[in-house]
């Protein structure tokens, strides 16, 4: 065990921003990432919502990447990981409510106990939600 002097790091964001459809989560993240790092090319928005993510171009040349279903956490991941290579500095997760649906769709096919069947989801669901909690980058998520 080894006692350190605390220092005062610069943190990276860790965002949800959550609301029904039309709310402004992607506006509003895009103009978060923009106050984050200043530099529109720096932002990257991981795309699952039919090339949405285009609507507003108008306001900076951010990048976008799009995914397709299966919405899988390791599909997210690997996006991340493309992100972080490409040297982003915030990425835009819009929307995480894909991930989350995509489970509870593989969940209601599996046979056997129900309960039981949770051990093979939250797994890959932890994993994904690490990921995000590990990256060197801004990450903000949508969810409706």
């Amino acid at each position: 065990m080894q006692l350190q002097t605390a220092l005062r790091r610069r943190a990276k964001i860790k965002l949800c921003l959550q609301g029904p459809s039309g709310s402004g989560k992607t506006m509003s993240s895009l103009l978060i990432a923009f106050g984050l790092c200043g530099d529109w090319s720096k932002i990257a928005v991981i795309d699952t919502e039919n090339h949405s993510a285009h609507l507003y171009a108008h306001i900076g040349n951010y990048q976008v990447l799009h995914l397709s279903a299966p919405f899988t956490p390791e599909k997210y991941i690997q996006a991340i990981e493309f992100c972080e290579q490409s040297g982003i500095e915030v990425i835009i997760i819009d929307s995480s409510t894909h991930e989350w649906e995509y489970l509870i769709e593989y969940h209601a096919s599996l046979q056997g106990n129900s309960f039981a069947n949770w051990g093979k989801i939250t797994p890959r669901h932890n994993i994904f939600v690490q990921k995000i909690l590990q990256s060197p980058c801004h990450i903000i998520s949508t969810i409706r």
